[in-house]
């Protein structure tokens, strides 16, 4: 199992999805280009001191990100406000990536149709989306609880 986050706009953001990938035990994913330096400052200081606890590789682009997806036989799973698909009716495998979309603008149409689903966490009527790393924690919450990646934690 791993998350992934497509062009992420926000520092903090990435922060915490360092941190909680490292936590669970999942590996991560950074889709470049981000709206900030990827530089290690950047990380140190966003990821505190679990970026040396966190799996994660940088992808120059969605098309390298998808071709080291289809190396590795995985599936990407897009969490999206507009998913076909409740997160609770969706069937998670093991290997999947949960990729969660740009901050600021989403995930464009073109990286949509290169997903294998697209899965939405059932949400209040009226409200427009969660913060993108609470969006991958519920996911990755169901997805592990599926797959019995719980198991291999504490």
């Amino acid at each position: 199992m791993r998350l992934a986050l497509f062009q992420p706009d926000i520092a903090p953001n990435l922060g915490a999805a360092i941190r909680l990938t490292a936590c669970l035990g999942v590996g991560l994913d950074v889709i470049e280009p981000c709206g900030f330096p990827l530089s290690d400052k950047t990380l140190k200081r966003a990821s505190l001191d679990y970026g040396d606890k966190c799996d994660w590789q940088r992808h120059d682009s969605f098309a390298a990100f998808a071709a080291a997806t289809m190396l590795r036989n995985s599936r990407i799973v897009l969490i999206e406000t507009e998913g076909s698909t409740r997160l609770t009716d969706f069937i998670f495998e093991p290997s999947d990536v949960l990729m969660l979309g740009r901050e600021t603008e989403g995930t464009p149409g073109d990286v949509i149709a290169a997903c294998h689903a697209c899965v939405r966490i059932p949400m209040a009527l009226g409200l427009r989306s969660l913060n993108v790393v609470t969006a991958g924690a519920i996911a990755l919450t169901e997805a592990m609880r599926q797959t019995g990646g719980w198991a291999t934690l504490d």
